[in-house]
């Protein structure tokens, strides 16, 4: 295991600023993931991490080690870093069985026939591949090819553990169950993970920290709860989860004119110090209670869609359409009169 620190990274291509000054201290066998949509720096970030590509500004630790300096002009090659890697890709080797894939590091390396050979099957006892060891990657499933990528990083005990988008090939079954996997994984062996997607259900459900990225920058970095129920801004609030975003108008401390087009509605919310005036409202869609009878904000059901637990409901309240769900148990239909009362929400500049 080992902690990863970056201190004030930047990277420019050509005119373009791909990652703005990161800053981040990675804790030995911490799990984080690099969190947003495409183009915002998560994966070039990654590959200055693992020596691919060079920061034009700032430096970068592995454990005690400085690993990259602008200033300095220090460029520790990948090999020497100490780091496993797999890629979107699995990058297995076709015409080599699942022994021979997960033991090419060590074959390269010169090491001792038992060696490999003890060192393999504790790899794939870990990732779960035991007894399958003859076969090619055409006869494996796309989980199956994802385990051999991770037991090859693995098989040279790295003290970090790299990952870009290791998942997004799989189909949804797949991708939620290697989620657990990783996860168990890596709690049993303690390594350090730096985990790059843009799919906010993997970060959520296997990440100690998040870092939410856009256009190079770092917006937030904290736990899944705190990002989900305290994001930072609008852009982290709409990217985690689902949200709606209403104009507002701040009339306190904890609450907020609600102006759907027809009437007003006192809100209470949670409201960022010094914000006054006209604002944006954000409220969960399971934050937002329905009721046959009346009171509280009156809307009609304009569409519902049935998801087994609950049922994903489009609302119309006066000029607005608000997401809200509801439980499966007491269905609404389209047409419907219905009343809300949000019992939370949170409030961002326009």
């Amino acid at each position: 295991m080992s902690k990863v620190i970056l201190k004030h990274v930047s990277k420019r291509f050509g005119e373009t600023l791909a990652v703005i000054d990161f800053n981040a201290e990675i804790a030995d066998g911490e799990f984080v993931s690099f969190l947003g949509p495409s183009g915002c720096g998560k994966t070039t970030t990654l590959r200055m991490i693992a020596g691919f590509l060079e920061p034009t500004e700032g430096e970068i630790y592995i454990g005690q080690r400085l690993v990259s300096s602008a200033h300095g002009r220090i460029a520790v090659p990948p090999e020497k870093r100490h780091i496993g890697m797999v890629f979107q890709s699995y990058a297995v080797w076709p015409h080599k069985n699942v022994f021979d894939n997960v033991g090419y590091p060590l074959r390269i390396q010169k090491k001792k026939k038992t060696e490999i050979e003890e060192k393999v099957q504790r790899v794939l006892n870990l990732v779960k591949l035991s007894g399958m060891e003859d076969r090619f990657p055409h006869q494996l499933s796309g989980g199956q090819q994802q385990r051999v990528a991770l037991g090859r990083a693995l098989i040279m005990e790295p003290d970090v553990l790299l990952l870009d988008e290791p998942l997004s090939n799989l189909d949804a079954k797949l991708r939620e169950e290697m989620r657990f996997e990783i996860k168990d994984l890596q709690s049993r062996i303690r390594v350090t993970i730096i985990y790059v997607t843009h799919d906010q259900a993997e970060a959520m459900a296997m990440s100690n920290r998040i870092f939410i990225m856009n256009e190079g920058r770092t917006l937030q970095v904290d736990s899944p709860k705190v990002i989900y129920e305290k994001p930072s801004d609008r852009f982290v609030a709409e990217f985690i989860g689902l949200t709606n975003l209403v104009p507002c108008e701040v009339m306190g401390r904890d609450h907020v004119l609600l102006q759907d087009g027809t009437h007003e509605s006192v809100v209470p919310c949670l409201i960022p110090p010094g914000l006054t005036g006209a604002a944006l409202i954000s409220i969960r869609p399971e934050h937002i209670e329905i009721a046959a009878a009346n009171g509280g904000l009156q809307g009609e059901v304009t569409r519902a869609v049935y998801l087994g637990r609950v049922v994903d409901y489009r609302v119309k309240v006066g000029k607005l359409e608000l997401r809200v769900e509801g439980q499966a148990s007491l269905p609404y239909r389209e047409g419907d009169r219905i009343s809300l009362k949000i019992h939370q929400a949170m409030v961002f500049t326009l």
